[in-house]
């Protein structure tokens, strides 16, 4: 792999359902860990113009020709707000990965569709769609699905990514601004 590539992590603030809109934040990072720089934007709380948010944010980055690889912190913004990464790849021409630390637990995302979105079907299709595989780590494995690139690319931009602990830096770090975009401070919880 060519050294000091460039990646995109993005993760949502914490929210409550009280809340009409959800901050997004984008860290560009030259891996492994030169924060080059950051990105801002808001979706609505279980809406559905996640995609559209995101391709907007990243289109218009100066940043966005350097970029090998789009990493979300999971499939979904804001409660609901779900994510289509093989749509916004093609919106972006980038690659996109969704990674979490756990395997989701698609009964139980089911339910919560089913009980609150007329459009729950359409919802639980794109957060199902994408097969998800493992990236091993030091620590335990990640959980990643794909839409742009091969899993092992994936795995090993992800991979080089780390810093420490198991999560990518560029989603940690993101992370800890979004956190405290809405609470004040962070903490070490990413």
């Amino acid at each position: 792999m060519k050294p000091h590539v460039r990646v995109l992590g993005i993760d949502d603030s914490p929210f409550s359902f009280s809340n009409s809109k959800v901050a997004v934040i984008g860290v560009v990072m030259r891996l492994p860990n030169y924060v080059e720089g950051i990105m801002h934007s808001r979706v609505t709380t279980d809406g559905d113009d996640g995609n559209r948010v995101l391709a907007k944010m990243i289109n218009s980055s100066r940043y966005r020709e350097q970029l090998r690889l789009v990493m979300l912190d999971g499939v979904a913004m804001g409660g609901f707000n779900v994510i289509d990464i093989e749509a916004l790849s093609e919106e972006t021409g980038l690659p996109i990965t969704s990674v979490t630390r756990d395997p989701p637990d698609f009964k139980m995302m089911e339910e919560a569709l089913r009980g609150h979105f007329p459009d729950w079907e359409r919802r639980l299709r794109i957060i199902t769609r994408a097969q998800l595989f493992e990236v091993g780590t030091d620590h335990k494995p990640l959980h990643v699905a794909v839409a742009g690139i091969d899993e092992d690319e994936a795995a090993d931009l992800i991979r080089s990514s780390i810093v420490r602990g198991a999560l990518p830096e560029p989603i940690r770090i993101a992370h800890l601004i979004a956190r405290a975009v809405e609470k004040g401070e962070s903490k070490g919880d990413a």
